[in-house]
């Protein structure tokens, strides 16, 4: 008896189909957790900052492996005798509820528990729609097109 007779074979494709949804969901939950380290680092007086690897080239021309530091800028901020608390979903800022950018808050131990609950909304699914629309990519019109329509 050879050794692959005792071995069950069938033919597969493999699935890497994932869900967009999902993979949004995801991506916002991890930003949020950031956010917490984000604030916690504030509570303290700090700035939260993250290590990343870089590849630079030293004195001798050679291409180096080198760790910097990037510093994770807050989405919450002081104003009107208060702090402000805004998600968002990559660079653009999400209307949680639907019409409203920000949360208001009166002291910056009142962002943590907001932070939670934008958590827990998005682990829920409540922001999946939300979210949609910040991730459709808009077309940009190159410069001067629109003008040339218009004029036409």
């Amino acid at each position: 008896m050879t050794h692959l007779a005792k071995l069950t074979f069938k033919s597969v494709t493999r699935s890497t189909k994932r869900d967009p949804i999902n993979d949004r969901r995801e991506k916002l939950v991890a930003a949020l957790k950031e956010q917490k380290l984000v604030h916690a680092a504030a509570l303290k007086g700090e700035d939260h900052r993250v290590d990343r690897s870089k590849w630079m080239t030293n004195e001798q021309g050679e291409r180096v492996l080198v760790k910097t530091h990037r510093r994770v800028r807050p989405w919450f901020f002081e104003q009107d005798g208060g702090w402000y608390l805004q998600c968002r979903y990559g660079a653009r800022v999400i209307a949680v509820d639907g019409t409203n950018n920000a949360v208001f808050v009166k002291t910056l131990k009142d962002v943590g528990p907001v932070l939670d609950a934008f958590v827990a909304a998005a682990q829920a699914g409540e922001l999946d729609e939300t979210i949609s629309k910040a991730a459709e990519r808009k077309p940009r019109a190159k410069p001067g097109t629109a003008r040339a329509a218009a004029n036409a």
